[in-house]
């Protein structure tokens, strides 16, 4: 049958209802108890003949001469309510009016069928939502992929490792915020719209505040400056987890609307970020999947093993032969295209640089550290001592990609001018995603920063963990609108 002829007949039945004096959407329900909560107190309310009510979405319907079968399941579990035509109040009119996929609310006794399988007596019932399109079947499921995407919810309804995944994700954001918590960190939030984004080399999105009169951007980063300022402020540990906005091109690995955790810490550094971090990462593994080792894509990932540490110039003069803190623009260039490296329309040396420790990158298993990234890839973060054309930075590497960035965090204000200003003549150059200049932030360092160590990571973590592309596993991917 034809979707809209199905609506059609709902349409039918829900005027049955209505002309039977029952409210077909009606505002709460008088449920005593949850599924869960029933079978695991089946054999007491068994025995005792106390009444209890349940409510559920239907999710499947079934009849057998004068009996009819309905498995009820309201999101802690299943529960078959057994309604018979001598026993149970207008048995007729729910024959006649209640399909598959509509919200019920039941009233009875705790039985067992003759199968022995626990279930309820119906004596009374509602309606709580009649359902106007139908539900999959639920052994079939949706099959068309972008459906699964489109209709996010009906999957997660009819798919139990989809459900399962989504509740992970809620227990992997909450498993980073226990941690932080228990080492003292303040949870905070910053603005996510901003006159100057800042944080990250991102390309922002744009948009108008009209009570304002004034373009503002959505961030790219959860509050790198702002939590800075708020070092500046005297709060010696802060963290943020929210949402980050970012218009660039997707992928696998890459959205443009996704959550991200930053923290720092005052008094810190990256030397000490190494352990933070490793404990962080192996707690959230044992926290929320109960293991360390992982398959992801074609790389095995073990994060109990001790991680290597790997400098960022001796991998590149190993694999391309170029030192990235003394070679010419022209060399960092010419390097990417013998690599055959495939790249935009124009390239300086930072970016050639970029693409090449990337190609790189693909082949780590991990997880390691890379650390003494050249200053010119990191306009935030503090020289390192002995090589101060280098920044005291750690990236997480993991199945071949960056899964999270520290540093030592750059506090000498005359350093930061400098870098803002290198960062916006590359961007008066046609470099979009090179950061723009902060006064405002300058002015706030210049009264005074702690040394402090700053991380960050996205969901990303969580996607490589489930081994899925990004945007399955959020719980509702941004699709175009249907044609």
């Amino acid at each position: 049958m034809a979707e809209s002829d199905i609506r059609a007949e709902r349409l039918r039945k829900l005027q049955l209802l209505r002309e039977s004096g029952r409210d077909a959407y009606p505002a709460s329900s008088t449920r005593t108890t949850t599924a869960a909560d029933f079978l695991d107190t089946f054999e007491e309310l068994e025995s005792s003949g106390k009444s209890v009510t349940l409510a559920g979405r239907i999710m499947s319907l079934r009849g057998q001469g004068g009996i009819l079968f309905a498995d009820l399941f309201d999101g802690s579990g299943r529960v078959q309510a057994v309604l018979q035509a001598d026993t149970a109040e207008d048995a007729d009119l729910f024959t006649n009016t209640v399909d598959g996929g509509d919200f019920v609310e039941v009233a009875g006794t705790a039985f067992k069928t003759k199968r022995g399988q626990p279930s309820v007596q119906v004596i009374r019932w509602r309606m709580l939502s009649k359902s106007l399109l139908p539900i999959p079947d639920e052994w079939y499921g949706l099959k068309d992929e972008e459906k699964k995407l489109r209709e996010r919810d009906i999957s997660i309804l009819l798919d139990a490792d989809l459900r399962a995944m989504v509740e992970r994700r809620s227990r992997f954001w909450q498993a980073i915020r226990d941690f932080y918590l228990a080492r003292g960190f303040l949870e905070v939030e910053t603005p996510v719209l901003e006159a100057s984004p800042g944080g990250a080399d991102a390309r922002p999105f744009v948009t108008h505040h009209h009570a304002l009169d004034m373009d503002v951007y959505l961030r790219i980063s959860a509050g790198e400056l702002w939590q800075k300022r708020l070092l500046v402020a005297g709060l010696p540990k802060v963290f943020e987890i929210g949402r980050i906005f970012r218009n660039e091109g997707q992928s696998r690995e890459h959205l443009q609307d996704y959550t991200q955790l930053e923290s720092y810490e005052a008094y810190s550094d990256a030397t000490a970020g190494m352990k933070f971090v490793q404990d962080l990462y192996r707690h959230i593994v044992k926290d929320v999947y109960g293991k360390y080792a992982f398959d992801i894509g074609a790389h095995s990932v073990d994060f109990a093993e001790e991680w290597p540490v790997l400098d960022f110039s001796s991998v590149i003069k190993k694999q391309f032969g170029i030192d990235p803190l003394s070679c010419s623009e022209e060399a960092a260039v010419q390097a990417v295209r013998d690599a055959q490296i495939p790249y935009g329309e124009s390239l300086n040396k930072a970016r050639a640089v970029d693409h090449l420790w990337k190609s790189i990158r693909k082949t780590i298993s991990g997880p390691a550290f890379l650390t003494r990234v050249p200053v010119y890839l990191e306009p935030l973060a503090k020289r390192n001592s002995d090589n101060p054309e280098t920044v005291d930075r750690i990236q997480v590497i993991i199945a071949g990609s960056e899964v999270g960035k520290g540093y030592s965090e750059l506090n000498d204000p005359e350093d930061q001018r400098a870098r803002f200003e290198e960062q916006q003549r590359m961007r008066d150059e046609g470099d979009e995603e090179a950061q723009r200049f902060d006064s405002e932030y300058l002015r706030a360092m210049e009264y005074g920063m702690p040394p402090a160590f700053g991380f960050g990571f996205s969901e990303r973590l969580f996607a490589f963990l489930e081994n899925k592309p990004i945007h399955e596993t959020q719980i509702f991917p941004l699709l175009r609108p249907r044609v």
